[in-house]
């Protein structure tokens, strides 16, 4: 397994309409891997694939938080939401894209997702709480939207400033 350099926000990648998954092949089933590997060394929760520069429909997540818990890694490719419930949730969300800034995010508390693993079998689920906050996230990245689209201007600002500032000072030497 390989970890993956993650691309930080302002980057014309994580703006771009991913591609649909069309081939599953042992490629796929490495990528997923290494998208695994990168998500939890980093650490995360979820990690989509433009995050690491694949613009492919692909992400794979872990909210299975709890210390003594074991690991629940999902690899969900082509994802797509069939049903959102009319109660909604707010969380604190953040992003490996947008290290070390957090911001509360609405959205619906439950979920139905399809998709499909790296053998390409269809599956479908309901998400509930940060599952399903989590999901909702990493699909959004598949679509090209980032967590601070969701906030005010000003504040999507600030937050922009600061991602350029950083990368500014991880580019020098």
């Amino acid at each position: 397994m390989t970890l993956k350099p993650i691309l930080i926000h302002p980057d014309p990648r994580l703006k771009k309409h991913c591609d649909p998954v069309t081939e599953f092949d042992k490629e796929l089933a490495k990528l997923a891997d290494d998208m695994l590997e990168t998500m939890y060394d980093a650490p995360g929760i979820g990690l989509a694939a433009p995050q690491i520069g694949v613009i492919q429909r692909m992400l794979v997540m872990d909210c299975a938080k709890e210390a003594d818990g074991s690991p629940e890694p999902m690899v969900l490719i082509n994802p797509e939401v069939t049903w959102k419930s009319d109660e909604r949730n707010v969380y604190e969300e953040g992003c490996l894209s947008i290290p070390g800034q957090y911001a509360e995010v609405e959205r619906p508390k439950m979920v139905r997702v399809s998709w499909q693993d790296v053998d390409g079998k269809a599956h479908e689920q309901e998400f509930d709480e940060l599952w399903a906050t989590c999901v909702q996230h990493e699909i959004d990245h598949l679509d090209g939207v980032l967590f601070i689209d969701y906030l005010k201007p000003l504040k999507r600002q600030m937050i922009t400033r600061k991602m350029q500032k950083l990368k500014r000072e991880r580019a020098r030497p």
